[in-house]
């Protein structure tokens, strides 16, 4: 059996991980197969899909109880192959209530975890670094606070590495010069990023849409963009695509990002990007009436959702979550960048710190991943 190293990226976001460290993992691993859960940009690279990351797609309460069988077949399947291959090393990647369990079953099968991504054990269920500790080798964290907070709770070998996103706007990534505030009355680009899921996307688009609408009203030199997800129903944005100037794949975020003054976005990762392109934004976050009461019960955290105000350890961006996220509260919540110069300065100068704060350690990922992989190669 060739030497072979276990991956799961169970959802896209952990798909775009993957890929910010996989070009190079191939590399300094050759003659590695690497296995598992991916996408298919990974398996463009030459990655085996054991399972479509389409396979995993769920999101909130409601819709994770609806797969639960799935998950646990899921779950006997890959330990059952990687038992069957000899596997040595897993890379478990984000999608922590899957991974999690999985870690357990794979170290007690000898299996060395490597969990890219620490889960957010501060803000849900903090007694998952008593887990981590137990059944992970290496766990690999690139939120800045995040190292010594599992350190504390026993985690003992934890990485801090640069955030994906630093890898992907590459080493030497510098946001082009801003407008001046005095250019926004003419030329004021909105860029709308509604989600990446049905649910965000026909929870928060009619909103977006209204606010734009009465935006322009106020503005008539506003030009409208959005980015369009290939996972939502193309049916959820069809009512809006004529009032769009530019309409950007998912893939085309940055170019999206580098042309807009404003945006209003779903939360996500995405709302750290808009931060490193020093795009102010209006965060919003609608689900349903069940994950709401989830939400709210059984969090333990009660600070910043958005990774952006994660990241700055303060609010910086309004959030506005399930009946908050009203076209009355976000049409007020940007309009007070867009009418004062001295709110519009004051939040450039924030977001122009994003980079640094998500700086890791120097350390490669791929390169500590790699010397795990190989030293216990077959």
């Amino acid at each position: 059996m060739n030497s072979n190293c276990l991956i799961i990226a169970g959802e896209k976001s952990g798909e775009d991980h993957c890929l910010s460290f996989f070009s190079d993992l191939k590399e300094e691993c050759p003659g590695v197969n690497f296995w598992g859960v991916g996408g298919d940009e990974m398996t463009d690279l030459g990655f085996e899909s054991l399972y479509q990351l389409k396979d995993f797609s769920s999101w909130g309460f409601s819709e994770v109880i609806a797969k639960i069988p799935f998950y646990f077949s899921a779950l006997n399947k890959i330990v059952e192959t990687a038992v069957e291959r000899n596997t040595k090393v897993a890379i478990l990647i984000d999608f922590q209530d899957f991974n999690l369990r999985l870690a357990k079953r794979l170290s007690k099968n000898g299996i060395k975890v490597l969990y890219y991504v620490a889960p957010q054990a501060w803000a849900w269920k903090p007694w998952r670094a008593k887990t981590l500790g137990e059944a992970v080798h290496t766990l690999f964290t690139i939120i800045p606070f995040e190292k010594n907070w599992f350190k504390e709770r026993g985690v003992r070998n934890v990485v801090s590495v640069n955030h994906p996103l630093h890898y992907s706007m590459g080493p030497e990534f510098k946001k082009g010069p801003s407008k001046i505030f005095a250019e926004l009355k003419d030329a004021c680009h909105l860029l709308l990023l509604p989600g990446s899921r049905n649910f965000e996307v026909k929870n928060l688009l009619p909103e977006f849409i209204k606010v734009a609408a009465k935006l322009k009203n106020e503005n008539p030199g506003l030009r409208l963009s959005i980015v369009k997800s290939p996972n939502v129903d193309e049916a959820l944005y069809s009512p809006y695509l004529q009032l769009f100037e530019k309409i950007y794949p998912s893939d085309s975020l940055t170019n999206a990002l580098e042309q807009a003054d404003f945006s209003l976005a779903a939360s996500g990762t995405v709302t750290l990007a808009t931060a490193l392109y020093e795009v102010p934004t209006v965060v919003c976050y609608k689900s349903s009436l069940l994950n709401e009461f989830i939400f709210y019960t059984f969090l333990d955290y009660k600070g910043p959702i958005s990774l952006a105000n994660i990241v700055h350890d303060r609010i910086i961006y309004p959030e506005l979550i399930q009946d908050q996220a009203t076209e009355y509260n976000i049409h007020q919540a940007i309009l007070k960048w867009m009418t004062s110069e001295a709110e519009y300065i004051k939040i450039k100068k924030e977001l122009a710190k994003t980079k640094e704060l998500i700086r890791g350690e120097g350390l490669e990922a791929s390169q500590i991943l790699a010397e795990v992989i190989n030293q216990n190669s077959i």
